[in-house]
């Protein structure tokens, strides 16, 4: 890996992530009452775990608003949940502020047209195998894994691995 995504990745102390299509599979599974259910991957779960316990926190920034959404982020411990953002990159503003940290201590996975601007503006831009080929073009890194089949957690692996932190669960 290129030593100046090394360097972006050693200032990293927060995750933002997207959800459709990047911690699901793009695939929207409505049941016979017509509720739309997502599948989420388990080991992005343990990367926010990973990430929890090395004092990284998880950040939902999502333009949906759903419940399944809100109680996968409340079961992982994600630590803020900010959805129905149409503007994601108006965000980043709140967030550093609120957390006191710059733009280029943040990581941002993201996939789509709508990331694009938060993708620019973050220090450490990801996205899915599958993500448009705009988000490719100016993502730092292109993950190896499609979305929904566990991009959270090679970001993770990936950020711990380069910062030198435990990623080993049993240990503290």
């Amino acid at each position: 890996m290129n030593h100046l995504i090394i360097k972006k990745i050693k200032k990293i102390r927060i995750l933002l992530t997207d959800v459709d299509c990047v911690l699901t599979d793009c695939g929207m599974y409505y049941d016979k009452t017509g509720d739309v259910m997502k599948k989420f991957h388990t080991r992005d779960g343990m990367g926010v775990t990973l990430l929890r316990k090395n004092m990284i926190p998880t950040i939902i920034v999502t333009k949906e608003k759903t419940v399944m959404v809100r109680k996968w982020a409340k079961n992982m411990k994600i630590f803020r949940i900010f959805d129905g953002i149409q503007d994601k990159e108006q965000i980043l503003i709140k967030i550093c502020n609120t957390l006191n940290v710059k733009p280029e201590q943040i990581a941002y996975i993201g996939d789509d047209i709508n990331d694009i601007g938060l993708l620019n503006k973050v220090g450490f831009s990801t996205v899915p195998k599958n993500a448009i080929d705009e988000a490719k073009k100016i993502a730092n890194y292109v993950c190896k894994t499609e979305g929904g089949h566990g991009v959270l957690r090679e970001v993770a692996d990936l950020i711990l691995t380069t910062q030198g932190l435990n990623v080993n669960f049993t240990k503290k």
